[in-house]
């Protein structure tokens, strides 16, 4: 079942991440797990809250700063007590040249899994990326959204599941539902 909140995001960010040499990159992922789908050449994951990227970068057994190319988190970033400090984390963990892509909510329901914190505009994640040090001519940003779906995301059963019969695609810039980036250091 695909949730009708990540369908946009879920093809675009493909489009973007397929453009990438995934094979040659050594990928993480926080929470989430939609990067398995990738052919990258190594992929680990982190599990949030287990491992707090806001307490830190992640680090090997001897303290030091684990690297990757690419760093990944989906649906994450609304749960975090700080999510500033958290991205400053990421980009301390990724190569030079290597990539974060960052996937967040913006009007969708409170979902307290452990928390729900923050959420999102394509224009507010570029923000946060820039003011976490991130160049604003390395970062691609895009948000989705439309009334119908945010009508959806009111209704018990949540999050709505796609239907291709009656849920309509169409983006409308002023009702984001989501908001993704892609940021080079």
């Amino acid at each position: 079942m695909k949730s009708l909140n990540r369908i946009v995001m879920q093809r675009t960010s493909r489009k973007w991440l397929e453009e990438l040499p995934l094979a040659e990159m050594q990928a993480a992922e926080i929470s989430g797990k939609s990067g398995r789908r990738y052919n990258f050449q190594t992929y680990e994951r982190f599990r949030y809250p287990k491992h707090d990227i806001c307490e830190g970068p992640f680090e090997d057994h001897d303290g030091l700063v684990r690297k990757f190319d690419i760093v990944l988190a989906n649906q994450v970033w609304e749960h975090l007590d700080r999510p500033y400090a958290a991205t400053r984390n990421v980009l301390r963990m990724l190569r030079v040249g290597g990539y974060f892509w960052i996937a967040v909510p913006f009007l969708v329901r409170y979902h307290n899994a452990p928390v729900d914190c923050s959420r999102w505009t394509a224009r507010g994640l570029t923000n946060l990326l820039i003011e976490a040090g991130f160049e604003a001519d390395k970062i691609r940003s895009a948000q989705w959204g439309n009334r119908h779906a945010a009508l959806r995301n009111l209704e018990p059963d949540w999050p709505p599941v796609y239907d291709p019969a009656r849920d309509d695609l169409t983006n409308d810039p002023d009702c984001p539902i989501c908001a993704w980036a892609l940021a080079q250091k």
